[in-house]
């Protein structure tokens, strides 16, 4: 079993967090949030979604298997134990570059 640091863990988790968030400041009044905390699409939906609309951001998923766990089990885990996930890693400002490629994935992934 490969041994992350703490640090590279959150890295990637927050990464995708994050960019599931669509700026998870503003939660309560962004709709796309509700559609990630609410999404009922599977891994392989969300994943095939991903890599059609952004393949860089796509590309750094698929490097990171930490992320890709993370993701797993964001979806297994019911909308109550999305929030906290995402509440969570919500202060890496670096990483909001991803927030409106997940809000879209999240709003179409449904399709794949």
């Amino acid at each position: 079993m490969v041994k992350l640091s703490s640090a590279t863990l959150f890295a990637s988790v927050g990464c995708l967090a994050l960019s599931l968030t669509a700026g998870a400041g503003v939660a309560s009044a962004d709709p796309g949030f509700d559609a990630v905390i609410n999404t009922t699409c599977s891994y392989p939906q969300a994943v095939a979604a991903l890599n059609a609309q952004s393949p860089a951001a796509a590309a750094e998923f698929n490097a990171s298997p930490t992320t890709q766990a993370w993701l797993q089990s964001f979806l297994a885990s019911p909308p109550s134990q999305r929030q906290v996930m995402l509440n969570q890693v919500q202060a890496i400002p670096r990483l909001s570059q991803y927030a409106g490629v997940m809000v879209s994935v999240a709003s179409t992934c449904s399709n794949y």
